[in-house]
């Protein structure tokens, strides 16, 4: 299992919240556990009713190749709309 600096980007195709320093993860086998971290930190911190469903998280390695897309729809329960 690789280790490295994978950027965790969101999108929706129109907004963006880009990863611009990166984080170090120990194995590879950590991406999408920490992809569902990321969903869920911005999801919580903004306020409001938003629609996350068509939001994902972009991940790339430190030589920018695409290696994982998680929805936020997998990061559970903070996705709902009150």
């Amino acid at each position: 299992m690789q280790a490295g600096t994978y950027r965790f980007h969101c999108t929706d195709g129109h907004h963006a919240v880009l990863d611009l320093s990166g984080r170090y993860l120990r194995a590879r086998t950590d991406l999408r556990a920490e992809a569902i971290r990321v969903a869920r930190t911005i999801m919580s911190s903004c306020a409001g009713r938003l629609d996350w469903s068509s939001w994902l998280v972009d991940v790339h390695d430190s030589a920018g190749r695409h290696v994982l897309i998680v929805m936020f729809e997998e990061a559970g329960p903070a996705l709902r709309v009150a």
